[in-house]
């Protein structure tokens, strides 16, 4: 064996075996970056609760009673106020834009308000708590007769008493 040989084995031998080591744990690594995001999320999510349970109105697409993404995050907001103010009662208003018959707008009222009332008891509040009515198109909160002044007007007001 040669001179080189003699010194490159040893070497390649090392290298071999500390590759063979297996996997090294190596300590985790905290990302300061999703916790500050996080802090920030729970420090502005109050606020948010705050602005939704502010709003008491959740508006519906025309001719429905169906309850949007938009609607629930409101209603979650005033179902957690209730759940933490127990004495506290609702009454919910159905309404409807001027179009359609008197009737069939009263029956669309009844069945937004009675969405509203479902899922604020899937939400956990009690029904003794929560009446409701429907006003059909009698009380227009935009008088215009357009898609803007219809939009606004079918909606379900929450009123505490």
């Amino acid at each position: 064996m040669s001179m080189r040989s003699l010194v490159v084995v040893p070497i390649l031998a090392i290298l071999a075996l500390s590759g063979c080591a297996g996997p090294q744990e190596l300590p985790p690594v905290e990302d300061k970056s999703v916790g500050a995001e996080a802090a920030g999320a729970a420090d502005q999510a109050p606020l948010e609760a705050e602005d939704l349970l502010a709003k008491k109105r959740v508006h519906f697409a025309y001719d429905s009673s169906t309850i949007d993404d938009e609607a629930r995050a409101i209603l979650e907001a005033h179902a957690a106020h209730l759940a933490a103010n127990p004495r506290i009662k609702i009454h919910l208003e159905g309404h409807c834009d001027e179009r359609g018959t008197r009737e069939y707008n009263l029956a669309l009222g009844e069945r937004r308000a009675q969405a509203v009332e479902r899922l604020l008891r899937v939400l956990g509040v009690a029904g003794g708590r929560v009446t409701t009515v429907s006003y059909g198109e009698e009380k227009p909160i935009a008088p215009e007769h357009n898609e803007t002044a219809w939009r606004l007007n079918r909606r379900v007001e929450i009123v505490y008493k």
